[in-house]
């Protein structure tokens, strides 16, 4: 027969197990596009964190936020190309530039893959902004596919699309305030 102290105590486990994972940090997503035949591409914004290998990433103390590029296939790619819906789409090259609406200082980045227990796989880079946390920014991102000696393709694929996966694409995002961001923490 169980107690009324451990019956709590199992009630309590039970709660906690159903509660799900932590909150993950604040995000702002900036937009969506969809690319070739199914490669959905969101384009946000997180705030900085520990990145690793310092060497070639900047620390969290040195940045203002965390640029963040999530790149998946869409359901109908699963059904159109026999890509995993959500699936991470590989090699791509990507690019972004801050720009600070007020003085027109310039931040240029390249995105790199990274991994992570809330996002998986997805492309980032920790940056210090050209300007204040309060000032407007616009941020333009290019998106590359992959070069034709990083990706093989098939004939069957190069019949239905081509030799690539989509053609290069700029996606702009103006007057954009990222200071609740900036001020938020992981």
């Amino acid at each position: 027969m169980m107690t009324y102290p451990r019956l709590l105590l199992s009630l309590l486990v039970v709660g906690f197990s159903l509660q799900g994972p932590a909150a993950h940090a604040q995000e702002q997503v900036f937009g969506e596009e969809v690319l070739g035949p199914g490669a959905k591409i969101t384009f946000l914004v997180a705030p900085s964190g520990d990145v690793e290998p310092g060497a070639q990433n900047l620390s969290e103390a040195r940045s203002d936020l965390h640029l963040e590029v999530l790149a998946g296939w869409t359901e109908e790619a699963s059904e159109d190309v026999g890509a995993p819906t959500g699936g991470f789409v590989p090699y791509l090259h990507l690019f972004a530039t801050v720009e600070n609406e007020d003085t027109g200082q310039v931040k240029k980045v390249t995105l790199v893959p990274h991994v992570n227990q809330s996002d998986n796989f997805h492309y980032a880079r920790n940056i210090a902004l050209p300007g204040g946390p309060d000032d407007p920014y616009t941020v333009i991102f290019e998106v590359h596919p992959p070069q034709t000696f990083n990706l093989a393709t098939h004939a069957d694929w190069r019949a239905a699309y081509g030799n690539r996966l989509f053609p290069p694409a700029t996606v702009t995002y103006k007057n954009l305030q990222l200071g609740e961001i900036v001020r938020a923490t992981r």
